[in-house]
């Protein structure tokens, strides 16, 4: 997808703009050790000076520079475990430092570790935000510069665990990454991307309670989130607040009605996954109606659900039989006959599911039949 790749590219190339923001006084021992750190190109020699001055200086005011340059030389290397071990000592002495963080980020990223990426990525956009609400006004070009690093930052953290949550398989592993993001901020371009795998996960973990919360929430958050909304609906749907149900119903319609095709995926996906949200949401909302005995919005809705649904008899034998007992009743109310015939038809329909509705399905299609005077 575009909006991920362009991400991928801009936190590399942001990385490099960590730059030591203290005056090096080459009078001292410590300035020429920073002077020489700062200089080497070597990396295996640069790791060696920084080593050694962090064990000389460890309290030094550099001493978070020196550290992010451990870092990005350990994460390179793959020694993930030593860079997070550098970057906790290092946030120990200066919980500021948006570089280590950032650096402690990739390594959790490259040992594919949920908890310490919770973690740093918590650490990094409290950090991230502190300096943006200093940094308001940036006075010159450095600090407009540093002022996108601190925004890149920020936006990365979300990144990473948006990234990680993809990769991982365990449900509750996922869910712990979904709930760090919507923690992190639940507004986040990356949380309404991942919401349907999140909310997914938090139920397979055994956490429903808590999905049906978090899907009201993002729902709430984002106007556009649909897999959010058809979750919250659903949830509403089923704790009988058939108003909500409703109307998350309606937003996911909405915003189906004016959504592009994602970035990234196919024509047949994304018809796919349009024609199975608009299904479930208007699926709910006619079950909805049909529960408040709303007959006219009962037949609209779950006429529209059935191309999305047909597949799926748990969902499809409840609608028809909801459909079939609407329209009977639509036609004893204003005497259709039609809609008799449409009842007898859903009814039929319905009998040929098994399941719980088959047997009641099949008594009212023998009694329509009787009514109407056919065999």
């Amino acid at each position: 997808m575009k909006l991920l790749f362009f991400a991928l590219l801009l936190l590399p190339i942001a990385a490099q703009e960590q730059k030591q923001h203290f005056t090096i006084n080459v009078s001292t021992p410590e300035g020429q050790m920073l002077q020489a750190i700062g200089q080497e190109s070597d990396d295996d020699k640069k790791l060696a000076l920084a080593l050694d001055f962090l064990a000389k200086y460890p309290k030094h005011e550099g001493g978070g520079w020196v550290a992010s340059q451990v870092e990005v030389i350990y994460v390179k290397q793959k020694e993930f475990d030593k860079a997070l071990e550098v970057g906790e000592k290092a946030f120990a002495n200066n919980p500021g430092d948006l570089d280590v963080a950032y650096n402690s980020i990739k390594a959790a990223e490259g040992k594919e570790d949920p908890d310490q990426l919770k973690i740093w990525s918590a650490r990094a956009s409290e950090i991230a935000h502190l300096a943006m609400a200093s940094m308001k006004a940036p006075a010159d070009d450095d600090e407009k510069q540093r002022l996108e690093y601190v925004k890149g930052v920020d936006n990365y953290s979300e990144y990473a665990l948006y990234a990680l949550a993809l990769k991982v398989k365990d449900p509750k592993q996922v869910a712990e990454l979904g709930a760090a993001l919507e923690q992190q901020n639940v507004k986040s371009q990356y949380m309404s991307q991942l919401s349907g795998i999140y909310l997914s996960a938090l139920a397979q973990s055994g956490q429903a309670a808590k999905a049906c919360a978090s899907a009201e929430k993002l729902a709430t958050a984002n106007a556009k989130d649909v897999d959010a909304a058809v979750n919250a609906a659903n949830c509403s749907l089923q704790q009988k607040r058939y108003d909500r149900a409703e109307a998350h119903s309606a937003r996911v319609l909405e915003a189906l009605g004016s959504r592009s095709k994602p970035e990234g995926m196919n024509d047949a996906d994304w018809a796919s996954k349009k024609s199975m949200l608009q299904g479930r949401a208007n699926w709910i909302a006619g079950m909805a109606y049909a529960s408040e005995n709303k007959l006219g919005p009962t037949d609209k809705a779950l006429r529209a659900a059935l191309p999305g649904v047909k597949n799926e008899p748990q969902m499809a034998a409840p609608a028809l039989f909801q459909l079939g007992l609407a329209n009977y009743k639509l036609a004893k109310a204003v005497g259709d006959k039609s809609k008799m015939k449409d009842a007898l038809q859903f009814f039929q329909q319905c009998a040929a599911i098994p399941g719980p509705n088959q047997d009641q399905a099949n008594l009212n299609v023998t009694a329509i039949k009787r009514e109407l005077g056919v065999r």
